[in-house]
């Protein structure tokens, strides 16, 4: 864990004017770890990995746990430092929550399985440089692997057998209950933990310091609270709040400021206070009161919804609790 916080003690250049094209680029991609020492938290995973950069051949992977915990992140940190400059001819990225067909396995999969390496330690890539130490095979990721279907899965398992000699594979998903036996066993399976929040604010606080936010750390926590494990959430959420007081904000300040409550707001959730006066005054039977909560709630429309439920509940425990006469 220590290993992970000093990673990023050193906070960025000041001064750096960002194109408009860096502005844009979502912070869940733009501060993504660039090594497997900066992935958070999963330290078995990373030091298997370890021995794979360091001369140790590569098994087929399976990584499972919940979503944000880094598992897209190691896999693409490990592809970077084992191919280098060799990255985009050696290895290919497929989403499979969009691509789950069988298609997508025959006409994608085969076929990158199918192109030929060289056996040396040293390759040469299309510009004609050589690159050493690089691994004499190729990379298939299929990121929520879960989602796809059991005939493209079935495929996949005949491809991962055939292809073995120059093609290794890593599968991520949420639920390995999803995944085919033929194809577990195949793999080495590494279940990812959900993330510590010292570890998760520490990361949440980097990016925050970096991008000239001001959060105090009761405003991360409730964040944490927020997205409850999900480093990826609460990122993009990070950044969603940031994007909707900039657009609103008419100074020209260098440092905004975050609060739990704009949180509550770009996440759509019925804040803590609503909830207290809805459950107060369900107890006392004023449904005029009720309305008035309401209209004054309502700044989200999806916010609706919840509070719909909510007051549906409180209803009917209202109602069981009464005469029957009464509702």
């Amino acid at each position: 864990m220590d290993a992970f916080l000093t990673a990023f003690k050193q906070k960025p250049q000041e001064g750096k004017r960002l194109t408009r094209s860096q502005k844009h680029i979502p912070w869940v991609e733009k501060y993504r770890p660039k090594t497997i020492d900066e992935v958070a938290y999963q330290t078995e995973v990373v030091s298997v990995l370890r021995r794979c950069i360091g001369g140790s051949d590569l098994p087929n992977l399976l990584f499972y746990g919940p979503p944000g915990t880094g598992k897209t992140s190691l896999i693409l940190a490990l592809a970077r430092q084992l191919f280098g400059p060799l990255y985009s001819e050696r290895v290919l990225e497929l989403n499979a929550s969009d691509e789950r067909g069988i298609v997508v396995i025959r006409e994608k999969v085969k076929a990158f399985a199918h192109v030929a390496v060289s056996s040396s330690g040293s390759n040469t890539n299309s510009s004609g440089s050589s690159s050493t130490n690089i691994p004499p095979y190729k990379l298939i990721i299929l990121d929520e692997a879960d989602s796809m279907t059991a005939p493209a899965q079935a495929a996949l398992r005949r491809t991962m057998e055939t292809e073995m000699r120059t093609t290794r594979f890593c599968l991520t998903c949420n639920y390995v209950t999803r995944i085919i036996e033929p194809i577990t066993s195949r793999c080495a399976k590494f279940r990812f933990r959900p993330l510590d929040n010292e570890i998760a604010r520490a990361r949440l606080r980097y990016i925050a310091d970096a991008e000239n936010l001001s959060v105090t750390d009761e405003t991360l926590d409730h964040l944490l609270s927020l997205c409850r494990g999900d480093l990826r959430q609460g990122i993009t959420m990070l950044q969603c709040v940031h994007q909707l007081i900039m657009s609103v904000d008419d100074s020209n300040s260098n440092s905004l400021s975050i609060t739990s409550s704009e949180l509550d707001e770009a996440a759509a959730v019925v804040p803590t206070d609503v909830i207290k006066s809805l459950v107060k005054t369900s107890e006392n039977g004023n449904f005029d009161d009720l309305q008035v909560i309401i209209k004054v709630s309502l700044f989200v429309s999806s916010m609706f919804y919840k509070l719909i439920g909510l007051i549906t509940y409180f209803f009917v425990l209202f109602c069981t609790s009464s005469a029957p006469t009464s509702c």
